[in-house]
């Protein structure tokens, strides 16, 4: 699904005016009454106080739309003009004189500084949110901020429209008390980024898109910095197997990597390449761990360093065809020298985590030899040491963009929603849960992905379908597990799973979760 910025979207509502011969009045009616059937559909005339609270710019205008709608219908309605300019849109305008002729009360008018306590909210009650839309470019001022709060205070259900309000598209908040907290955000034909970053995604609990009828072929041709990555856009990356073909055919993936105590990590890889469909897996290991890796994962080979306990020279007779290095791998001198040496002659696809990352950040001079398409997966700390410093999560992105674009490396930027980025483009994945916040899950993710390029995968292919994968396994292992006792082992144990889900119709899934719920 592709994440529209806010000029693309004022663009996108321009041309639908224009080829579907309509008025802005009547595509706002629309965007207003799409929200009056989302709502209706839940609540079936229910009596439960609503309080719809309008700007004075557009997404007021889509407010009074959906007051209008709810009054019609016999819901119990209370609407409030937040009412701090003298600037009102056409739009709005229109639709405040429409809702007057469907009832006797007229909308609240709230100057700023009205008193809060004629606002009478209860727990058990509804609030709209439609003061502030995409539009916003500056703090609230400070009335407007307390009444927010107010609303927050209350624990009222609050609903926003396409945004909460005071929350910006394209750059981070300077207050959070300036924002709404939304329980649910209904979003106009696409989500927006901010859904999705860490700073920001607090703002709303859930959010939901509604098709307003944009104009298609806008939606269609028009590309994004940002795609949302479900099994929807994976699916077709999915590469099916012939009945005649053989362990050869998928490829040989290598996982150097491990030191003295730290031998799990490669065990975990390994065991992940293998089961993310990898026809071959060897292990390059130090010594320490050959006896546990070949008696714990009897289907991959292993290679040794000739030193005990750390990799001291990366040297193997195999032609590998992804190559994954840097979980467990430690930051010896000697390691860093074998590091050195190894990708200074290497040109196969490489996945690089961990200490390999820790390693490159202390010598970018070897960013500059990596294969196009290197994928690297560092966590926050990891990332901070490659691109630097960030002061939010806008400046977060645009520095590893760049950084990206500099060396033609492809960036896994881990969370709760793991974003791939590639150049100027940006994957956000939506699989994944909080209890993969255990030790050892990169390490999985790095051996998925390297399965996925050693069997054929372009590397970018491989790491959106391999972030998709290793995220949903989680959530597919979470149904028996839990947050708090999920661990890096079952994700490997339920990818079979996952891979199954791809090919699951809505019914097969309904009638799962059904039975899971009946047991």
């Amino acid at each position: 699904m592709k994440l529209f910025s806010k000029e693309q979207i004022y663009e996108g509502d321009k041309l639908t005016t224009e080829r579907q011969n309509i008025s802005s009045t009547d595509l706002m009616e629309r965007a207003g009454t799409q929200i009056f059937n989302w709502i209706h559909m839940r609540m079936q005339g229910a009596q439960v106080p609503i309080h719809v609270f309008c700007g004075i710019g557009n997404n007021g205008g889509d407010g009074l739309v959906l007051a209008r709608h709810l009054l019609t219908h016999g819901y119990n309605v209370v609407t409030y003009i937040v009412n701090c300019s003298d600037k009102r849109s056409k739009d709005f305008l229109i639709n405040y004189d429409r809702i007057k002729t469907v009832t006797k009360d007229w909308p609240v008018m709230l100057s700023c500084g009205a008193d809060f306590s004629d606002i009478a909210i209860e727990e058990r009650d509804i609030i709209v949110d439609a003061v502030f839309g995409i539009g916003l470019n500056r703090p609230p001022n400070k009335w407007v901020q307390e009444l927010f709060q107010n609303w927050r205070a209350s624990k009222a259900f609050t609903l926003s429209v396409d945004i909460p309000s005071g929350l910006y598209t394209d750059k981070a908040v300077e207050d959070e008390n300036a924002v709404v907290h939304a329980n649910y955000t209904i979003s106009f034909q696409s989500p927006k980024l901010v859904f999705f970053l860490p700073e920001t995604s607090k703002f709303t609990v859930q959010w939901e898109v509604l098709d307003i009828g944009i104009d298609r072929d806008y939606l269609m041709q028009t590309q994004t910095e940002a795609e949302l990555i479900s099994k929807h856009e994976v699916l077709p990356l999915y590469k099916p197997r012939e009945k005649f073909s053989h362990k050869g055919d998928f490829g040989h993936a290598l996982i150097v990597g491990g030191s003295y105590g730290k031998i799990g990590a490669v065990n975990l890889a390994s065991r992940a390449a293998l089961s993310a469909g990898a026809g071959l897996v060897t292990a390059y290991i130090p010594k320490c761990g050959y006896h546990s890796m070949q008696a714990s994962f009897p289907e991959a080979m292993v290679i040794t360093d000739k030193d005990e306990e750390q990799i001291t020279n990366i040297s193997f007779d195999i032609e590998p065809s992804g190559v994954g290095i840097g979980v467990g791998l430690g930051t010896a001198d000697k390691t860093i020298k074998a590091l050195e040496l190894f990708l200074n002659a290497n040109k196969t696809s490489l996945v690089i985590d961990a200490d390999g990352l820790n390693i490159l950040s202390k010598n970018k001079e070897l960013l500059k030899v990596l294969p196009e398409q290197t994928v690297l997966t560092p966590h926050p700390k990891e990332l901070e040491r490659l691109v630097g410093e960030w002061t939010d999560d806008f400046d977060k992105l645009s520095k590893t963009k760049e950084f990206s674009k500099a060396y033609k490396v492809i960036v896994v930027i881990k969370g709760a929603n793991t974003i791939t980025v590639f150049g100027d483009k940006l994957y956000i994945n939506t699989t994944g849960n909080p209890g993969m916040a255990t030790a050892g899950t990169g390490d999985v993710l790095t051996g998925i992905i390297t399965g996925l390029i050693a069997q054929g995968y372009e590397p970018l292919a491989a790491t959106i379908f391999g972030v998709y994968l290793h995220g949903k396994s989680a959530d597919i292992s979470l149904e028996d597990y839990g947050y708090q006792s999920l661990i890096a082992s079952h994700i490997i144990e339920t990818l079979g799973e996952a891979y199954i889900d791809l090919f699951k119709q809505p019914e097969q899934e309904q009638q799962q979760q059904e039975q899971q719920e009946a047991q």
